[in-house]
């Protein structure tokens, strides 16, 4: 093309090609930008740790909340089960809702918010299984396929339509 010139580098392979110039090991400079990018992460983190932290107290509020208006409106829990990855399911201790039509997430009567499907042995399906809590999340399936994210305050809505105007709380 005309008026376009090559790179001096043009056509030397990537490992042939030489390194742009880099500041010398003890270079104050470079051991300032490293600490600027280390306080940088270290910020983010931080305020991914309060964002997550404020949204969990949320959701913890939300779902209060709602077992305040369950309990008035006397719906009534099931026992809880375990599903696995390749299919079958086992007993857990836990009584509560499922938010999801799938069976896979719940909340449990005292708040608590568990993921129910998991790696289950024969041993599990015999004896049953005490899943561990999670955070709630203001969103269920954040990071799944399109489809499967739910607000957490429609999947409750689901369970009991209109609890939150009868809640008598503010959720916002």
């Amino acid at each position: 093309m005309p008026g376009v010139q090559p790179s001096p580098d043009h056509g030397l392979p990537a490992l042939e090609r030489p390194d742009p110039p880099a500041a010398a090991p003890g270079d104050p400079e470079e051991a300032d930008w490293a600490a600027r990018r280390r306080e940088a992460a270290a910020q983010r983190a931080r305020m991914l740790r309060a964002s997550r932290s404020a949204e969990t107290a949320r959701a913890e509020r939300i779902v209060r909340a709602f077992l305040s208006a369950a309990s008035a409106e006397g719906l009534e829990p099931v026992a809880l089960r375990a599903k696995g990855y390749g299919g079958g399911s086992a007993r857990t201790p836990l009584r509560g809702w499922y938010l999801r039509a799938d069976r896979t997430v719940a909340i449990d009567v005292e708040g608590r918010f568990y993921i129910l499907t998991r790696q289950l042995g024969l041993r599990d399906r015999l004896l049953g299984v005490c899943p561990s809590p999670d955070p709630v999340p203001l969103t269920i399936g954040e990071g799944g396929r399109d489809g499967d994210v739910v607000p957490l305050r429609f999947a409750l809505d689901r369970l009991l339509p209109g609890w939150e105007g009868r809640s008598g709380t503010p959720l916002v």
